[in-house]
């Protein structure tokens, strides 16, 4: 994104969240910061609830944090990220999504979310 706008973050979270079925778009969490002020609006139009999670409490938002975990065993610490190509990023994307995760009964996310 080029700022940390509400209304840039919103324009891009309905554009990463609406091709998502309505019936998979429950609830989203998010974190502390300015970006996420107009999250009422964004709220109504996708349909979701968001809530926000307590600050220093990364156990309240355990699909995040575990999936950093699983970004981290490709990019460690310190990776500059402004190195890296689309396809490269793609090829990360592409392995997590296609790893079986018990709390989908061992399919992919590949698999749940294709039509």
């Amino acid at each position: 994104m080029p700022d940390k706008s509400a209304a840039t973050l919103n324009k891009a979270a309905v554009r990463a969240f609406k091709p998502i079925p309505a019936r998979m778009r429950n609830t989203l969490t998010l974190d502390n910061g300015k970006e996420f002020a107009a999250h009422k609006s964004l709220s109504q139009t996708l349909g979701i609830d968001i809530h926000f999670a307590h600050p220093y409490h990364s156990w309240g938002r355990g699909l995040n944090e575990h999936t950093n975990g699983l970004i981290r065993q490709r990019l460690p610490k310190k990776t500059p990220f402004d190195g890296l190509t689309q396809k490269q990023l793609d090829k990360i994307v592409d392995k997590i999504n296609n790893r079986p995760r018990k709390v989908l009964d061992y399919l992919t996310p590949y698999e749940v979310f294709s039509p």
